[in-house]
């Protein structure tokens, strides 16, 4: 019955798409953050291509107010899913207005208070409705345009270009116009104190970076190379950027890496790096991928989720591509390389092919875009690019299928599209054999498989050709499986390699080095000290805590100099820090509360969920007693974002096999909130019952 309905609802939209045309809509809203809601005065044109006896707009727990079409009140359904119109409206063009207010429990995100706070959507499948009356179906497409109000000291960001500001004593209301239509889950709003820096791409489109003011030094190395990215995308794909403007705008504990909401991404702050930063992790691929998704997914849009790879697969090809105009060719196939592990690992168990709407994450983006390296290989590039560039010029602002984008193939080719599609895209498995024999074509690959193969010779018949290889230009990932692969050689027969490896100054390489060594000999002491000094916030953590755990006598010389420290957003740096001055005995005894205190304080809900989550992790090494960390951890369990959510309830369950512990946590539950008490208790029965 579940699936009829669902198919009834979807024709039902189906139906609506061809008989009724939304084709514009102005909304006038007012955000309050107070009590997390959302005032809409919102005005709908449409036209009525054949007579219809329902209209239907999604509205997730929405109420309204004034409801009229062509300035009649007119009666109307409200059953908290969608407001059903069933009078006042006639063949030709109509308008429909309403009020409404909405408190969102979804799409719609209010992170931090006073300074700190931030407010965000996130959009993706079918939540706008949970924020703004819209269309979950993404064959809907219309033009969007939105009037904000809000308190004019934050900075306002929604889709389109900012046509005006009208500024009062108190707030402002920000114009935002667009041109072209697009499905509604692409709709966005962003809210914070940011600053921003423009630029202009090589087409004269005004390239916008927001950034948060604390972070405003990090603005160079978190955006470097987007201008690169983005004229090479227009030169690349063939058809210029679809947008008046494109904007970018980091924000605290969003749910996903990205999201390419149209002519304005919203990404996680965890990729705002400094100069440090950068070199363990950087912006450039989800940068990439999300503004690939302008073309692909926002330009054009799959008419159902059996269609998914054209957005994921492209944009995930696509940003590959853009990392090869930033990093080269090396990168490039080592990349390509990478994921054909994972999808031959997958394909054991994965049987579900790329043409389902129920296929895997991996699938969709990974194997789509290995589909597409396959098609570019086989077909050539000139033929590859004019299909894309054809495809995408056919059907710019409508919806597609993948048969849309194999006819073009057709078109212009003899390539046996139907043999491809049963292979690639209608067959569950991944061809590993072909894949390799495809990126063996890179040097670099061919020779770091070649090195693979040797994992199982004995060190001493391999020992000359290391050596000799780590001295060599060669690409820093050879050098590194050369590393791994010695992990458990005894140190006086690697000596000389490491030596040769740290005197190479490669970040990622060094870090191979302070990964693979668990155990830091006498003779090799000062040489790994040296690795603390690395420009890597991950190296300096691995070196941290091993030279702490391995040697006593130097606790306190090494705390001294790492005091400062603070690391990635996630404090990963001073985090450990804490921990570890907490457990070196004799360490500024009169801090050792100041410490804690700090440590603990990086729980509370004022912090992003990545600090929060590191600092549990610690505190409850130190003490999983202590009734403040366990409520902390309870109340990780409500969060809306979903992995810290789940990694509280996780932890809970683990605790649980010490009797001790769930005592503790009874004791707490009386003063816990309505929602935190609903889900311990749940647990806790959910424990007490297996």
């Amino acid at each position: 019955m579940r699936y009829l309905l669902l198919f009834v609802s979807v024709f039902s939209f189906s139906q609506q798409t061809k008989w009724v045309d939304f084709t514009s809509v102005l909304g006038k809203i007012e955000i309050n953050a107070i009590d997390k809601s959302v005032y809409g005065e919102v005005t709908y044109t449409f036209d009525l291509i054949k007579p219809i006896d329902t209209i239907k707009i999604d509205a997730q727990n929405i109420d309204f107010t004034n409801l009229k079409v062509n300035n009649i009140e007119v009666k109307y359904s409200n059953n908290k899913k969608q407001i059903l119109l069933f009078e006042g409206y006639k063949l030709g063009k109509n308008q429909l207005t309403f009020n409404y207010l909405a408190r969102p429990k979804q799409a719609l995100y209010f992170v931090g208070k006073g300074e700190q706070l931030q407010i965000w959507t996130q959009g993706q499948g079918k939540y706008t409705s949970n924020w703004f009356p819209s269309f979950d179906d993404p064959n809907e497409k219309l033009i969007f345009n939105l009037d904000i109000k809000f308190n004019n000291q934050f900075q306002v960001v929604s889709n389109g270009k900012l046509d005006n500001k009208i500024i009062s004593q108190d707030n402002t209301i920000w114009n935002y116009r667009m041109k072209k239509p697009m499905s509604s889950y692409l709709l966005m709003l962003a809210i914070g104190k940011f600053e921003i820096k423009q630029e202009k791409s090589e087409s004269g489109k005004s390239l916008f970076y927001y950034i948060e003011k604390e972070d405003f030094s990090k603005l160079e190395p978190t955006y470097r190379y987007s201008k690169t990215i983005f004229d090479f995308f227009e030169k690349e794909i063939g058809i210029k950027y679809p947008w008046e403007v494109y904007k970018q705008v980091p924000v605290r504990d969003f749910l996903y890496a990205g999201m390419e909401n149209t002519s304005a991404t919203v990404f996680s702050r965890d990729f705002v790096v400094d100069s440090i930063g950068i070199n363990d992790k950087n912006y450039v691929n989800v940068n990439a991928h999300e503004l690939a998704h302008q073309w692909f997914g926002d330009l054009i849009t799959a008419k159902s989720g059996e269609h998914h790879w054209l957005q994921e697969g492209f944009a995930t090809y696509y940003a590959l591509l853009a990392e090869k105009a930033v990093f080269g060719d090396d990168y490039f196939y080592k990349k390509l390389y990478d994921t054909s592990l994972q999808l031959r690992n997958a394909s054991k168990t994965d049987s579900i092919p790329i043409l389902s709407e129920r296929a895997s994450t991996l699938s969709y983006y990974q194997k789509g875009a290995w589909v597409l390296f396959v098609l570019r290989e086989e077909l050539g590039s000139k033929i590859f690019q004019q299909a894309v560039k054809n495809y995408l010029n056919k059907y710019s602002f409508k919806n597609v299928t993948t048969d849309d984008f194999l006819n073009e193939i057709k078109k212009i080719s003899k390539y046996d599209c139907e043999a491809f599609r049963k292979k690639w895209l209608e067959n569950p498995g991944f061809d590993y054999d072909y894949a390799i024999q495809l990126v063996s074509k890179n040097k670099s690959v061919k020779t770091l498989l070649d090195i693979k193969r040797m994992k199982s010779i004995p060190y001493n018949e391999k020992r000359d050709l290391f050596e000799k290889i780590m001295v060599s230009e060669v690409y820093f990932p050879i050098k590194e499986e050369i590393i791994y692969q010695c992990e458990k050689v005894p140190f006086e027969e690697k000596q000389q390699l490491l030596k040769s490896a740290l005197a190479t100054n490669e970040i990622k390489l060094r870090q191979a080095i302070a990964n693979t060594t668990p155990k830091v000999s006498p003779e090799f002491k000062l040489d790994f000290e040296t690795l603390i000094n690395d420009n890597s916030y991950i190296t300096k953590e691995i070196v941290l805590s091993t030279y702490w755990s391995q040697f006593p006598e130097e606790q306190q010389r090494i705390l001294t100099i790492s005091k400062d420290w603070i690391g990635f957003n996630d404090k990963n740096l001073r985090i450990l820090w804490l921990t570890l001055a907490l457990g070196t005995k004799e360490y500024q005894m009169e801090d050792k509360v100041k410490f804690y205190d700090e440590l603990l304080s990086y729980c509370n809900p004022e912090f992003e969920t990545s600090i929060r989550q590191n600092a549990l992790e610690n505190l409850l090494f130190i003490n999983d007693k202590d009734k403040n960390v366990l409520s902390n951890l309870v109340n990780s369990t409500t969060s809306y974002r979903w992995q810290f959510s789940k990694f509280g309830k996780d932890k809970i369950r683990l605790l649980l096999k010490n009797p001790n512990i769930r005592t503790y946590l009874e004791q707490l539950l009386p003063n816990l909130g309505k929602d935190e008490n609903a889900v311990l208790s749940k647990i806790l029965s959910e424990k007490a019952t297996n």
